[in-house]
């Protein structure tokens, strides 16, 4: 399954919402997204099915510069977690 990516905006934020699966192969695309959009304020994971390690970190890397992480299945919050070395 390829990666699918659109676009909202809802009272000034946008949103990126994927859907499909998020592989290494597709982040360098989703990274030209985020960045062309200075008012992007989330990524909406409510349907994505599968991520690899690379997107886990991107993800990461994301939400560590302030972009909100929406919808994430419990498996990808759980990595995303354990690849900031939490546990909880």
């Amino acid at each position: 399954m390829t990666l699918k990516i659109e676009r909202a905006t809802d009272n000034g934020r946008t949103f990126i919402r994927l859907v499909g699966r998020v592989d290494a192969e597709h982040l360098e695309e989703l990274k030209f997204q985020v960045s062309a959009e200075a008012a992007t304020t989330a990524i909406d994971l409510e349907e994505v099915s599968l991520v690899d390690v690379e997107a886990v970190r991107f993800l990461v890397s994301a939400e560590k510069q302030g972009l909100e992480i929406l919808n994430p299945s419990a498996y990808i919050r759980e990595w995303m977690n354990r690849v900031r070395g939490n546990k909880s």
